[in-house]
């Protein structure tokens, strides 16, 4: 059986660094933990993009960032700027996400992953507008059986 590809969102790695006081916020943080250790044991598969290193170098807090550039390394490939990807972003940003996640999308969708994985409510309410990913939450991803196979 093929391995899962999934692409994480910049909010989705930063999720274990957040406030955990809210309940919900500590059960997307116990998922993406669950999520990094399934990607350790190799039995899915994530990939990175310029645009998490454009926005990781952005964080203040230098252990954070280091730490989340550390899934550079383990992602199976980097996607690059192309105008394929930034002409998707384009069209993803016309139907209301932001130009960041927009771009984040459109890497994933380049990369031919299955699923983006976001704790950002607002794009995984658009889930139904873009049919070429599977945009979920960690709590959403940890219910697919695909990857207990």
């Amino acid at each position: 059986m093929k391995k899962i590809l999934a692409y994480m969102d910049l909010c989705c790695f930063n999720r274990p660094f957040d406030d955990q006081s809210s309940r919900y916020t500590y059960l997307e943080t116990e998922a993406k933990l669950f999520i990094q250790d399934l990607v350790r044991i190799r039995k899915i598969d994530i990939v990175w993009s310029y645009v998490l290193d454009f926005e990781n170098s952005a964080n203040p807090d230098a252990d954070v960032r280091d730490a989340i550039s550390k899934w550079k390394k383990i992602s199976i490939c980097t996607i690059a700027e192309s105008d394929e990807i930034v002409d998707r972003a384009e069209r993803f940003h016309r139907i209301g996400l932001g130009i960041k996640d927009s771009l984040h999308i459109s890497c994933a969708v380049e990369a031919k992953a299955k699923h983006f994985i976001t704790t950002d409510k607002g794009i995984v309410r658009k889930k139904k507008l873009i049919q070429e990913i599977n945009l979920l939450n960690p709590i959403e991803f940890i219910e697919y059986e695909e990857y207990k196979k």
